[in-house]
């Protein structure tokens, strides 16, 4: 959309549009503006408050299919995680996910109206999970991460994590990463899940190093980890 990109144009980063192409490969440069995080979301949440754009351009914009510049796709996943009715909210996320294609737009998109619907949320995750669309399933770990590791957790949810479709990188950086998580809130219970479970050995490994690394897991429980390491 022609307004969209005379917004995003005005913080145009050529460095940083540099920076963004080295982490995101599968992105072309020239699909790149280099407009940061911070200010994209300022203007995320004023277009949400501006009424004329709401009644007129926001559905055309979020039907938009595809996207021409990355920046936009980070505006979309921005616009969406806004939507306070959650309804609504997981129509648009459900919409989305399947043209999302890389792990920077995947990861920015966290509806906030989310957090007060988990049981229906749940549900979804559990479907997420199944999919055959890499940033799906990646979605899905990362709302298991933002939402169920804390009063909602159980147990069963590290079976169904490490279970969740596919071995690309992105799906196994991601399950490593609720892992280590997992360890630093719950650690009796995913300690004795790592000791016992049949898992991939790169995730197994890179689950330890990041809780390793983590202020949240204690001294302790660092030595354990890596003796676990040692013993693989």
């Amino acid at each position: 959309m022609k307004y969209i990109e005379m917004i995003l144009s005005q913080h145009k980063d050529e460095k940083f549009a540099d920076f963004q192409s080295g982490l995101i490969p599968n992105v072309p440069r020239e699909c790149i503006i280099g407009m940061r995080t911070p200010e994209l979301r300022l203007v995320a949440k004023q277009l949400t408050a501006d009424e004329d754009f709401r009644r007129n351009m926001l559905d055309e914009f979020l039907n938009e299919n595809p996207h021409k510049y990355f920046d936009e796709n980070v505006l979309h996943g921005e616009l969406i995680s806004l939507e306070k009715d959650f309804t609504k909210a997981m129509a648009l996320t459900e919409d989305f996910l399947p043209r999302i294609d890389n792990w920077a737009v995947c990861d920015i998109l966290s509806p906030k109206s989310f957090a007060k619907h988990k049981d229906e949320l749940y549900i979804k995750i559990c479907e997420w999970l199944k999919s055959e669309r890499v940033y799906t399933v990646r979605f899905g770990v990362s709302m298991m991460i933002k939402y169920f590791l804390d009063g909602d957790f159980k147990c069963c949810h590290l079976k169904q994590v490490l279970n969740a479709y596919g071995d690309d990188y992105y799906i196994k950086m991601v399950k490593a990463w609720y892992f280590a998580t997992a360890l630093a809130k719950h650690y009796p219970e995913t300690f004795e899940f790592l000791k016992t479970a049949d898992m991939d050995e790169w995730i197994f490994k890179k689950t330890i190093r990041k809780a390793v690394e983590s202020f949240r897991v204690s001294e302790e429980h660092k030595t354990q980890l890596k003796e676990l390491l040692k013993h693989d």
